[in-house]
């Protein structure tokens, strides 16, 4: 996406604003041809008229025009900037929100290799450069154009030679302005860049903040943190001194245009084919000429900084979304009961670098499959593709008999629940945690969800119960009191599909004995899928498959797999000597 397309695209809707600014700035333009002028007329009536009351008069009324300019003038600046910001912070909202919501059609694949803050610096640093432009820029730009043409016209309509002598500069002018337009660009483009890297490394440093100061690492990350600033300080001075480089080619340019006009215009007055008037309303107008001439420097740069944001900004939305919605979703006829087949299924990140290979594992409705194996076999990846995070690369991923590829995301999503081991809480307070599940639900649904989950009890403890802030992540609560919330929010949700991955590890006897009363009140009658790293919690399940390697090895009941002596026995056997 090119950026004035995206551009014009998000100004449409606030094309009232920006006509309105246009018109103000029309208004400016005029009002700023017109003062030189009166002043050429009031000189001229002095210089070539003896002075009577009607001269007196006419001083008058000339004020009087000048004063009633001077007015609409103000009025004008501030209709114009206030039109021109609404539009501008307009656009920048709606940008950001276009931005977020494409960032959340992508798939996990697309945020395997980025950093949270780069994404947050194209959402928020790059879409305000969208203000610049509407409301600076390029009314800015718009005005300096407008202003140097009518200038040129007037000058042209008092004296052609002079006024030819004026434009002599403009060439190396111009070619100033493509000089800046192919170097200044990039350079802010790299800023941009710089400071997205900035945020990325703040992110993580203040995310990881404990963990930093666990491990007495604030120096470390001090340093990497002062390296990225020294990276946006380096990028931002080289693009502040490309530009610096071609103001001063602005300014001599400006200076020969006014020592011509000095040198010429002074010799046409003393010969007399140059009136004063005239001569004094050139030097005025010629500053009305170069003034914009020297603004377009600072404009250029504002345009081609937005430009670089613009840029950076497409990137992101030129991305298509590797798994989205079908055209023509299959509509199920009732409630999705949950039952799920993988046939032939194959999956991989990379090409050459398979993970799950030749999966067949058929779950009816209503039961309880537990996967187990060695760490990093796919276990997870393989409960991944039911939800649709990641598609099969062959075979087929089904529900009720019809492919997930072929079901509505949304509902696709509704139908299943997930507990994860890394729980994620957001900053908010119990009670909004709980109801991430289902915003609609009511309070009695809350507590009930609450109660399921085991959590009542702490919930209760704390000094504001439901309304309690839990802090960024949960980082006011104890593992096992995140993993209940976690909980409660799935029973709250109630779908028909439950996905467990690993909710009971790394916490205490005794809070796993709470997790696991909570999780079998949340199995009962939901199609479940278990990973289980403790396999004494899922000697219960109605199917257990091991798998290693990129294939499932066996399958069966527990008392089944320890009859057969292979992986699932190893793995029980070895964990039954640790516990």
């Amino acid at each position: 996406m090119k950026p004035f397309p995206l551009l014009a695209k998000l100004a449409k809707k606030y094309s009232g604003m920006i006509l309105l600014t246009t018109l103000t700035m029309l208004g400016l333009v005029g009002a700023q041809l017109l003062i030189p002028w009166i002043i050429r007329l009031l000189i001229d009536k002095l210089t070539t008229e003896p002075l009577t009351q009607g001269t007196l008069d006419f001083v008058t009324r000339i004020s009087v025009i000048a004063l009633i300019v001077f007015i609409a003038r103000g009025l004008m600046q501030f209709v114009r900037s206030y039109a021109a910001h609404k539009a501008g912070w307009g656009v920048v909202s709606d940008a950001r929100r276009m931005v977020y919501q494409h960032i959340q059609k992508l798939s996990l694949r697309f945020y395997e290799d980025k950093q949270t803050g780069q994404l947050m610096s194209r959402i928020i640093n790059d879409t305000d450069l969208f203000e610049r432009m509407i409301a600076h820029a390029l009314p800015d730009v718009i005005v300096h154009g407008i202003t140097l043409v009518g200038v040129i016209a007037i000058l042209l309509s008092m004296n052609i030679q002079l006024t030819l002598l004026t434009l002599i500069p403009v060439p190396l002018i111009i070619l100033a302005l493509i000089g800046y337009s192919k170097l200044v660009r990039p350079a802010f483009k790299n800023r941009q860049q710089s400071i997205g890297e900035l945020n990325a490394v703040l992110n993580d440093s203040l995310s990881g903040i404990r963990e930093v100061k666990a491990f007495a690492r604030e120096e470390n990350e001090l340093y990497k943190v002062d390296d990225k600033i020294q990276l946006v300080l380096h990028k931002n001075l080289r693009a502040l001194k490309l530009m610096a480089i071609f103001n001063p080619i602005f300014d001599f340019a400006a200076g020969i245009g006014q020592l011509l006009v000095i040198f010429f215009g002074a010799r046409m007055a003393i010969s007399g084919t140059l009136s004063i008037a005239d001569l004094v309303a050139f030097f005025l107008y010629l500053d009305s000429f170069y003034t914009p001439v020297r603004s377009l420097g600072n404009s250029m740069e504002a345009v081609q900084e937005s430009l670089a944001g613009f840029e950076r900004i497409a990137d992101i939305l030129t991305v298509s979304p590797e798994i989205s919605s079908p055209d023509d979703p299959h509509i199920f006829a009732e409630a999705i009961h949950g039952n799920i087949n993988f046939e032939k299924v194959q999956f991989n990140y990379n090409e050459d670098e398979p993970v799950l290979t030749d999966i067949d594992l058929h779950i009816p409705a209503g039961n309880t499959v537990a996967l187990v194996g060695p760490t990093g076999v796919g276990k997870t990846t393989l409960v991944s593709l039911v939800p649709r995070f990641y598609d099969v690369v062959d075979g087929s991923v089904s529900i009720d008999g019809v492919d997930v590829r072929k079901i509505q995301l949304d509902q696709l999503h509704e139908s299943i629940s997930m507990v994860l081991q890394d729980v994620f809480l957001f900053h908010g307070t119990i009670r909004e945690n709980i109801l991430f599940g289902r915003p609609d639900a009511t309070e009695e649904e809350v507590i009930r969800a609450a109660e399921i989950a085991n959590a009542s009890e702490f919930i209760d403890r704390m000094p504001h119960g439901y309304d309690t802030l839990i802090g960024e992540r949960g980082v006011k609560l104890s593992g096992g009191q995140k993993q209940r919330l976690s909980i409660a929010r799935a029973v709250l949700k109630d779908s028909p599909i439950l996905i467990l991955d690993e909710a009971t590890s790394s916490v205490d006897t005794e809070t796993e004995m709470l997790i696991q009363q909570a999780l079998d009140r949340l199995i009962k009658g939901r199609t479940t899928i278990i990973i289980a790293h403790r396999l004494s919690t899922v000697r219960n399940a109605d199917h257990i498959v091991a798998l290693e390697g990129t294939g499932i090895v066996e399958s069966g009941t527990h008392e089944e797999l320890l009859t057969k002596k292979g992986l699932y026995y190893k793995l029980y056997t070895a964990q039954q000597q640790l516990y």
